[in-house]
């Protein structure tokens, strides 16, 4: 029979092995394509350079806006092909589990830098309400315009990549932009054909309140996995009330159901039985019941011969 070269080589590869009966899951990913990201992050950053230095001739906040934005989008990128990268190591002697959770960590991270984005773009916004500046309306126009066009290209990109919680992270900052420069690109042609400042602040907290709402969500998702949470998509309390009903079961305790990577579930807990004799069987029943009804294949349990009276 063929090895399996994709397995850990480490010393202690044995160790994370999985045998027959085990689960399929490997605490590391192999295909991942990187291309997208990467190509994403070259697109980004040399328009992000162009941007921000003429954001600032032009004196536009909504151009100055996008131009952080997509700062922020180049910096998210290069976390996002980071973690995707160290991802695919496998699990060592320190880390049993492997690196999967780096993604989650980098969507995190990228949304907490959002969050201050757009809390600085709202506080210059509201100063300028009271205190207008000239902007060249011309210019702002010509450099979202281009932005524009990029941004697009950029949420192609992404949008056909494989999608995890990283790429979504990526994706959310994109549009976030393609929004920002729809705002610079309006924002260009007002203050050019009737001279009024008070569009650029007013456009900017627009486009503000729309990458807040995008992002809480990539930051909800996130904190939520990387604090161990249940899966969105598993009732716990059902997970917990169909391994009761599986015959020979008397109670099931200390009970866990987390995500080992973004749609990895895993299981953990104790199953108290009438006779260990019979713990093949009902592991075997188990297994099934989680897989099939719950999606569940990583299952480590502990059989206890439950107390007289539970029985």
């Amino acid at each position: 029979m063929q090895a399996d070269t994709t397995a850990p080589s480490s010393p202690s590869a044995h160790l994370h092995e999985h045998r027959a009966g085990d689960a399929h899951y490997k605490h590391y990913t192999v295909q991942r394509s990187q291309s997208v990201l990467a190509w994403s992050l070259v697109l980004t950053l040399g328009f992000a350079i162009v941007e921000v230095v003429t954001g600032f001739m032009s004196n536009s906040l909504a151009l100055i806006s996008d131009a952080g934005h997509m700062v922020t989008d180049a910096a998210a990128l290069g976390l996002a092909l980071l973690a995707q990268l160290i991802a695919k190591r496998p699990p060592s002697a320190r880390h049993s589990f492997g690196f999967g959770r780096a993604e989650a960590l980098a969507a995190f991270v990228n949304s907490l830098v959002l969050m201050v984005l757009v809390a600085w773009i709202a506080y210059e916004a509201i100063s300028r309400f009271s205190h207008p500046e000239q902007v060249h309306g011309a210019t702002v126009f010509i450099v979202a315009g281009i932005g524009l066009v990029i941004n697009l290209l950029l949420a192609w990109l992404l949008s056909r990549g494989e999608s995890n919680m990283n790429t979504r992270a990526a994706l959310v900052n994109v549009l976030g932009d393609l929004l920002g420069s729809v705002a610079a690109l309006v924002s260009g042609a007002v203050i050019y054909y009737t001279g009024w400042m008070q569009i650029d602040p007013l456009l900017s907290l627009f486009v503000a309140a729309l990458i807040l709402h995008s992002t809480v969500g990539v930051l909800r998702e996130s904190y939520h996995f990387l604090m161990g949470g249940v899966p969105e998509e598993i009732n716990y309390l059902q997970v917990g009330a169909d391994l009761e009903q599986i015959e020979g079961v008397c109670s099931v305790h200390d009970l866990h159901v987390w995500d080992m990577s973004p749609g990895q579930p895993a299981l953990i807990g104790h199953v108290e039985i009438t006779d260990l004799k019979h713990w093949p069987d009902i592991l075997r029943a188990i297994k099934a019941m989680l897989l099939e009804k719950h999606g569940i294949d990583h299952i480590t349990l502990q059989a206890e011969v439950a107390p007289q009276g539970r029985t």
